[in-house]
């Protein structure tokens, strides 16, 4: 068994890959690791380091073939203020407007529902949505990408991420190691001053348009209740940027406006979001997918793309392509 360096010394990209090949082998105790992760969380992560660590998890997966023009919309998690599951929702939103959307998640780890959990409370068979992934995306528009079917070297893991917790370098990591290979991204991190250090990352990795934003109060979304730090990821150079609700016309809400539970409290909230439901969830779902269609380059402006989520939601165009993921996942 190998030892793993001490977490308080920083690692280059090309040493943090290796030591997380190690950690993803099983070429080192669960002890070890766990005292691994958390002592790199407690002193912050490095753009060299989630880059490395990333590069490991993508050598290790198991890849679909999409759509060229697929993105993924999704957050680190770990955020702690258990939100309903605004990216799943907005993933649904997007999807129906024409951007195919391959959704990478997983079951929560250091939050009450994860996008798996509410999906699953949806109706949605997650053996039967993952062996189906690439029909119902190049049908449908979308797919749940379930971390578990594609990650294997995973499963040694998540006991550890469990038992921890809260969140740890792997949050980071699973947005930048989509199944799909999506060049576009929206990407929720829960750390605003960490905007910066994380668009590090990705441009390291490279990618043609990815948006890296978080709310103010530390929201791993673009949050209705303040202002959000926003970072520009275009091929391997970034721009920040700050943005509030008013971009989109949408009013101002607490992060209390959005609290969610369990998965089925999550599940019956998105499906009346569907069914046409006011308020601040819709606003946020709303807010969220004006930055993914832009970032897929389906509008060019925030206010266009935010009238276009609202059509998606009126029309009932994402009601209805859950109804038919769901039966097409059989």
């Amino acid at each position: 068994m190998k030892t793993l360096p001490s977490a308080h010394d920083h690692l280059d990209e090309a040493e943090a890959e290796e030591v997380f090949g190690w950690i993803l082998d099983g070429e080192t105790s669960e002890e070890e690791i766990a005292r691994f992760l958390v002592e790199m969380t407690e002193r912050s992560e490095t753009s060299d380091e989630i880059a490395g660590a990333a590069r490991a998890l993508r050598a290790r997966l198991i890849p679909i073939d999409a759509p060229a023009n697929a993105i993924d919309v999704c957050g680190t998690g770990g955020d702690g203020h258990h939100t309903l599951n605004v990216s799943t929702a907005v993933s649904l939103v997007v999807a129906a407007a024409g951007v195919p959307v391959a959704k990478h998640g997983n079951r929560a780890a250091s939050s009450k529902s994860g996008a798996a959990d509410t999906l699953e409370a949806l109706g949605l068979d997650m053996e039967a949505a993952g062996r189906t992934a690439e029909k119902t995306l190049a049908e449908l528009g979308i797919c749940f990408l379930f971390a578990k079917n594609h990650h294997p070297a995973m499963g040694r893991i998540q006991p550890i991420r469990l038992r921890i917790g809260k969140r740890t370098i792997f949050n980071l990591m699973g947005p930048l190691s989509n199944p799909a290979g999506v060049t576009r991204q929206l990407i929720g991190i829960a750390r605003p001053g960490y905007v910066p250090i994380y668009a590090g990352a990705k441009a390291r990795l490279g990618t043609e348009r990815t948006m890296i934003v978080s709310g103010d109060e530390g929201l791993d979304e673009l949050s209705l209740a303040g202002g959000n730090e926003v970072a520009i990821v275009s091929g391997n150079e970034f721009e920040m940027q700050r943005i509030d609700a008013s971009k989109v016309s949408l009013p101002h809400a607490p992060v209390e406006a959005i609290r969610g539970g369990e998965a089925e409290h999550n599940a019956k909230a998105l499906r009346a979001l569907l069914d046409g439901t006011p308020g601040p969830y819709r606003d946020a779902v709303i807010f969220n997918a004006a930055g993914s269609l832009l970032v897929a380059g389906a509008v060019e402006d925030w206010q266009v793309g935010a009238d276009m989520a609202a059509e998606s939601l009126d029309s009932g165009a994402a009601g209805k392509l859950l109804a038919n993921w769901i039966a097409m996942a059989q």
